[in-house]
């Protein structure tokens, strides 16, 4: 009989899970083989300790929301602004990659190495839009503030409670990226 065990994505995935829901002091061995299904003693066939897990989780993180997510942009072909408006129809349809973005930003308030990585993420976010926006403005200033109001509209939407008179969230989400998407005034 073969021994099946837990592929380190598994471990990986829950990790992720619960610190979107509980934040990093959420991810521990015992409750995430609880979540599994399985002993914690398979947690050591793929990692030294806690923090190993932690280091993977941050790398999966990186690279589902920044590789991942420009590799399906790029694949959809057009022009910028149509990579643009594919890179913000993913960034509002993904409610899970937004919570463990918004649990990785809690979590680098505490602990210095993973602020260090958001800040790496988040220019490395910023250069893709750099780019994209670059392509059909030429002012660095203009392609600077359409960089960071789109990706605070993705961050900050979440955050925001008020009602929008007879609009929906949506519409007045698609208003502001219909003006962030245009092309600059002459």
């Amino acid at each position: 009989m073969a021994l099946t065990r837990t592929p380190p994505t598994d471990w990986i995935d829950a990790g992720l899970r619960a610190l979107a829901a509980a934040g990093p002091q959420a991810v521990r061995i015992e409750p995430l083989a609880r979540a599994l299904g399985v002993t914690k003693g398979g947690f050591y066939w793929h990692f030294e300790d806690r923090r190993a897990l932690l280091r993977e989780m941050l790398d999966t993180w990186e690279r589902i929301s920044v590789d991942e997510v420009v590799e399906r942009v790029d694949a959809g072909g057009g022009d910028a602004r149509a990579k643009l408006r594919r890179l913000a129809d993913i960034a509002a349809s993904s409610d899970e990659l937004l919570r463990i973005d918004l649990a990785v930003r809690d979590w680098a308030r505490r602990d210095p190495d993973v602020a260090e990585r958001l800040r790496r993420v988040d220019n490395r976010r910023m250069d893709y839009m750099r780019a994209l926006f670059g392509a059909f403005c030429a002012d660095e200033d203009d392609v600077e503030a359409r960089c960071m109001l789109a990706f605070s509209l993705w961050i900050g939407n979440h955050f925001v409670a008020a009602d929008h008179g007879a609009r929906s969230r949506a519409d007045v989400r698609a208003l502001a990226l219909r003006r962030l998407f245009a092309a600059p005034a002459s």
